[in-house]
């Protein structure tokens, strides 16, 4: 029997910026491999770095399990792993090296990893697996464990002879519900359960329910999945609602696929089974503005549960959109986000300003569009280059010793743009403070519009604009001075 130690290189610790919002999701796509491991004979175990302060506090499950195998195996269902941090990469590179030391064989399958399978090698890792992991794992593990020959198996690298060898890529899996549910067991829930009623009154759990996206987006990278999707049943993600809701008694589900009951039906079956097992929980889902066009689709999300759309906006411009390839249009925003509203579904959008091309006026439209629409929530980047995406190729020479951002809160512009670095930085920061601004306004108007209707937390959203109408005023005066150099 091999025993393997899995880990992930997600620190909380190392994002600042998801430190203090303090909502932390357990390593899903981890757990999806140690159980399929376990599935067939392996001994697994989880040193998991989410609360960790350094990558030497595996030390003691490395010393004291002593395992065969070490994994580090990436979250590929959570977005902040996708952008291939350097803190992340730092640590995966010191874990693999403490690894390899004590004798163990190092795997490692992550985004970054697969982008650059060459650095990971190099710094202490036996095999780097390229593209969804859970099928070669196994292969390579069983080949490992009795001494064979694995130079065959697909969606693998490594080194031969000092030579990098890279295998033909593996397809991906069609049948999700095959998959044993993840290993929950392996988790300590408490610290995530803790931060998130410390920060939101509330406990929240992630679920997976497709993978792989089927549209093109030009600045989309897809290392993991590609451009295939595949989903689960709503039977199979039932099943798994109850057993979380008997195991942790959550409150909430982020369901973290790339897009959300995209197949024909899904979502309306989902939601008869919901109500059938008598399920009660909100959950967020993300999804594009062109498929959030029909009453009915929009009322059996609502039906199931669904509280929170966020939604890939990205610009108010169509020309952005366009040259984005995003294939949608501002109109259908507009649409998408007045049909969740009329079914009390909180619309949040996705905002990305410094697309090659982006003008003021395009910023402009951007800002009315938040404007106008008033979402729930507004998550703001500016555009970052992806290998293996149309944008990277176009931006690449730009590129020099900064590719990637130390943390999620970086923000900087990392190749030659309209507008300066610190322009875009502190748009950023107007964008939001203008926000919060336009928030704070309409919660003072209802008080005075709607006076029995006026709750606590209105109040204080009211008495927010205070702080808000003269900070959005300022910031808006030190961007039109960056912009003007």
């Amino acid at each position: 029997m091999s025993s393997i130690l899995f880990s992930h290189s997600y620190f909380l610790r190392y994002d600042p910026k998801q430190w203090d919002a303090g909502q932390p999701y357990p390593p899903l796509g981890t757990l999806y491999a140690a159980a399929l491991l376990r599935e067939h004979g392996c001994k697994v175990a989880l040193f998991d770095t989410m609360f960790a302060q350094t990558p030497e506090e595996v030390l003691p499950s490395l010393e004291d399990l002593q395992p065969d195998i070490f994994v580090i195996y990436d979250d590929g269902f959570n977005y902040l792993t996708k952008m291939c941090l350097t803190n992340m990469r730092e640590a995966a590179f010191r874990m693999s090296k403490l690894a390899s030391e004590r004798g163990c064989k190092v795997i490692v399958s992550s985004s970054d990893s697969t982008d650059h399978f060459e650095k990971y090698l190099e710094e202490g890792a036996d095999f780097v697996i390229i593209g969804e992991a859970e099928q070669t794992l196994l292969e390579l593990v069983n080949a490992l464990k009795r001494n064979e020959d694995f130079s065959g198996i697909a969606g693998l690298a490594f080194k031969q002879n000092n030579n990098l060898v890279r295998t033909p890529a593996r397809s991906v899996m069609k049948d999700l519900d095959r998959l044993p549910l993840p290993a929950w067991d392996l988790i300590d829930i408490t610290p995530y359960r803790q931060s998130w009623l410390s920060h939101t009154g509330y406990f929240s759990l992630n679920m997976s329910t497709t993978r792989g996206c089927p549209f093109k987006c030009n600045w989309c990278a897809k290392p993991i999945y590609g451009n295939r999707y595949n989903a689960r049943s709503p039977q199979h993600v039932v099943k798994e609602l109850k057993l979380l809701k008997e195991k942790f008694n959550f409150d909430h589900i982020w369901f973290c696929d790339d897009i959300f009951g995209l197949k024909p039906g899904w979502v309306y079956e989902f939601a008869d089974l919901v109500e059938q097992e008598q399920l009660s929980f909100k959950f967020k889902i993300q999804a594009r503005a062109d498929l959030l066009l029909q009453h009915n689709y929009i009322a059996a999300l609502a039906r199931a549960g669904c509280d929170n759309v966020w939604m890939g906006a990205e610009s108010g411009s169509q020309h952005i959109l366009d040259a984005m390839d995003k294939g949608t249009t501002i109109e259908q925003i507009y649409t998408a986000t007045r049909l969740l509203k009329e079914h009390h579904i909180k619309p949040s959008f996705f905002i990305q300003f410094g697309y090659l091309g982006e003008t003021k006026e395009d910023i402009k439209k951007t800002i009315r569009m938040i404007n106008e629409l008033m979402p729930h929530s507004i998550g703001i980047s500016v555009s970052y280059p992806l290998p293996g995406t149309v944008f990277y190729e176009k931006v690449k020479a730009d590129l020099k010793e900064k590719t990637n951002w130390t943390d999620s809160n970086e923000m900087i512009m990392m190749f030659k743009n309209t507008y300066k670095p610190a322009f875009y930085k502190q748009l950023y920061y107007y964008v939001h403070k203008n926000y919060q601004k336009n928030i704070a306004l309409h919660h003072f108007k209802r008080i005075f519009s709607h006076p029995r209707s006026i709750t606590k937390a209105a109040i204080k959203k009211a008495a927010s604009a205070v702080y808000f109408v003269p900070a959005a005023l300022i910031s808006k005066l030190k961007l039109d001075i960056i912009g003007n150099d």
